[in-house]
């Protein structure tokens, strides 16, 4: 991808929204897998409005989450509009924290994003005393992230339904060839029966017996991050492969998937970013991100960022038998927000 910062500004013209900046990331290395979570996050408004909001709440730490707060500060205070950005600190920090980030091999972006989202809550708890922590049952990252998954299993000798509640901040969906986010949802979702030696123990019989089992979601979270199970194990390569599979996303996504007690069923999310894989796998591939920004698409490779059209995104649907490069650049981490009149039906 060519261009320069000033070709940004022009490419975007009068669109370009007031007091927005937008800045590629410097790659030290192999430091793409972090970039692309980085900047779908800094274009995830809850998350940047809240971590811009870090110093203001409890004393200066030097953490994670402060070096965060100072990456996404001196991006947004910078006086020109685009540019690039070296987030020397963060990572250093980063790799001071966790070991397995210290080295210069490929990293996958979906562990990253939940060892950072993990690890922002627990830096967040840890600030507050006993008594407060009784009190705070989420922070501000699982206001922002968090469902909750309904675990329903019913006996098929009396018939009764119990359900176990499991909270999540992203879902991982096993993909399919040429299919739809909606089939896999739906996949996800589907009904299990449990038989033979997966007999389950019905609390009712007091005995086990076959029963059918299904996932459902009973609250759907602010943000839903969707992680697209991409790398299968092949025993007998004793290796991951990478699925490039067609696996087309909507712009907008409503889930049908939920449960009968779920807060807003007719929740509409809209797409605000895609974490995109590309190469041939996990080990020796890149990561780009494209972010929505108002109302147009741009991507972020590491140092470049170049405004695309709307239309680009089905580029990263996938492609059953890949024959060029593109076909291996695929959506890897979807990031949807809701877009529900009523947000309180989301807390």
């Amino acid at each position: 991808m060519g261009g320069t910062s000033s070709q940004l500004e022009r490419d975007i013209g009068a669109e370009y929204p007031l007091n927005e900046h937008y800045y590629g990331l410097v790659n030290f290395g192999n430091t793409c897998y972090c970039n692309s979570v980085l900047q779908a996050l800094f274009y995830c408004k809850p998350f940047r409005d809240k971590v811009l909001k870090v110093p203001l709440e409890k004393p200066r730490k030097e953490n994670l989450l402060y070096c965060l707060y100072e990456l996404y500060s001196s991006i947004t205070s910078q006086k020109k509009r685009t540019g690039i950005y070296a987030p020397k600190k963060f990572i250093s920090r980063l790799r001071k924290e966790n070991e397995n980030y210290n080295n210069f091999l490929q990293q996958d972006a979906h562990e990253f994003l939940n060892y950072l989202l993990n690890s922002i809550s627990d830096l967040l708890r840890s600030e507050f005393d006993e008594e407060e922590k009784e009190k705070l049952k989420r922070t501000w990252v699982e206001e922002i992230f968090e469902g909750i998954i309904t675990n329903e299993t019913k006996c098929l000798t009396c018939e009764a339904v119990s359900c176990k509640d499991e909270p999540f901040m992203d879902l991982s969906v096993e993909i399919e060839q040429n299919t739809s986010l909606n089939h896999c949802l739906r996949s996800f979702s589907s009904m299990e029966t449990l038989s033979g030696a997966q007999k389950y123990f019905c609390e009712s019989c007091c005995s086990k017996q076959e029963a059918q089992k299904r996932m459902r979601i009973k609250k759907q979270p602010k943000v839903l991050a969707l992680h697209l199970k991409r790398f299968k194990y092949v025993e007998n390569d004793n290796r991951y492969k990478k699925l490039t599979y067609r696996v087309v996303f909507p712009l907008e996504l409503r889930l049908f998937i939920t449960s009968e007690h779920a807060n807003n069923p007719e929740c509409l999310y809209s797409l605000m970013s895609v974490v995109v894989h590309c190469g041939n796998g996990p080990n020796k591939g890149h990561y780009i991100c494209a972010v929505k920004s108002h109302d147009f698409w741009l991507i972020f490779d590491d140092e470049v960022v170049e405004k695309v059209d709307e239309k680009s995104i089905e580029d990263f649907f996938g492609h059953d038998n890949p024959r060029t490069s593109n076909g291996l650049e695929v959506g890897y981490i979807l990031f949807y927000e809701a877009v529900d009149n009523d947000p309180s039906l989301l807390t």
